[in-house]
C-alpha cells in the first residue's frame, strides 16, 4: 500500500525525520503481516477461496460449519511442499547413503548400480532404470529396525545440504503451504500428509519442517518384520523400502 506523503524540513532535520519514516512503514508492514495469514499468497481467488473456506467451516451459524472433532485437512507431499529438484530429497539420501554402506560392504564398490554411485557421475546416474533406483532404495531403506532408520534420517537432514542452494533441507521448503498449514491448525484442523514417498523418511522430516507428527503421515510402505534383539526386546525390524 502506497502512503502520499507530503512534508517540508529544515536540512539539519532531513535524517531524523528520514528515519522516523522507515519505522513507521516497517512498523506498518509488522502489522500487515500479522493480521494476513496468508502474506506470502498472491491476492487472488485461490486465497481468497482458503480464507472463505476457513470461515464459513469454522462459524457456528454457517451451514457448512464444521465440528472441531471432524476437521481434518490433508496435503500431498510431492509436487507442492518440499525442493523436488534435482531430484526428490529421500532419493538423494538414498545415494548418498551408498557411501556409508560400502564401508560395511566393500563388495558394493565393484556392483552395479552403486559402483555408478560411488563414482559420482551424476549423467550416468540420471540414466538409471527403474529396477537400478529399486535395488539402491531396497539397500539403503531396509534391514534396519525402524528406530535405527529415523536417527540416520534425523542425521542426516541435520547436516546435508542442497548442491544448488547450500542450505539444509530442511529449509527448502514451499512457505506458501506452510502458511495454509499453520492457518488450518489455528481454526482446529488436524493436518494430514498422504503421499507416495517413503512414509518413515517423511514421517521423520514431516514433524520437524511442517509440524505434522509421524501418525498423520501416509505413505508408500514396504513390510515390517517384527523380532526380538539381543536383551529380548521386542523390535521391529525393515522399515518402508519406500
Amino acid at each position: 500500500m502506497k502512503l502520499p506523503v507530503r512534508f517540508a524540513c529544515r536540512p539539519g532535520r532531513s535524517r531524523a525525520v528520514a528515519f522516523a519514516l522507515c519505522v513507521v512503514v516497517l512498523a506498518y508492514a509488522g502489522v500487515s503481516a500479522q493480521t494476513d495469514p496468508l502474506p506470502s499468497w498472491n491476492d487472488g481467488p485461490a486465497k481468497r477461496a482458503i480464507l472463505e473456506f476457513v470461515k464459513a467451516t469454522t462459524d457456528q451459524a454457517s451451514p457448512k460449519f464444521v465440528a472441531p472433532a471432524a476437521r481434518t485437512v490433508t496435503f500431498d507431499q510431492d509436487g507442492t511442499t518440499w525442493v523436488e529438484q534435482p531430484m526428490y530429497t529421500q532419493v538423494i539420501y538414498c545415494l548418498e547413503r551408498v557411501a556409508v554402506l560400502a564401508k560395511a560392504k566393500p563388495d558394493l564398490k565393484d556392483v552395479e548400480p552403486f559402483r555408478t554411485v560411488l563414482s559420482g557421475n551424476r549423467e550416468a546416474m540420471a540414466k538409471f532404470t527403474m529396477p537400478d533406483l529399486e535395488e539402491i532404495l531396497a539397500a539403503t531403506l531396509t534391514g534396519m529396525t525402524v528406530e535405527q532408520f529415523g536417527v540416520q534420517v534425523k542425521d542426516w537432514l541435520g547436516t546435508a545440504k542442497h548442491p544448488r542452494f547450500k542450505r539444509p533441507y530442511t529449509e527448502l521448503v514451499y512457505q506458501p503451504m506452510l502458511e495454509v498449514m499453520r492457518l488450518f491448525r489455528a481454526n482446529g484442523y488436524k493436518t494430514y500428509f498422504v503421499t507416495g514417498g517413503g512414509q518413515d523418511f517423511v514421517r521423520v522430516y514431516s514433524e520437524q519442517v511442517y509440524g505434522i507428527p509421524p501418525e498423520q503421515v501416509v505413505g508408500s510402505a514396504g513390510g515390517t518384520k517384527f523380532g526380538y534383539d539381543k536383551a529380548g526386546r521386542c523390535s521391529p525390524r525393515s522399515p518402508s523400502s519406500c
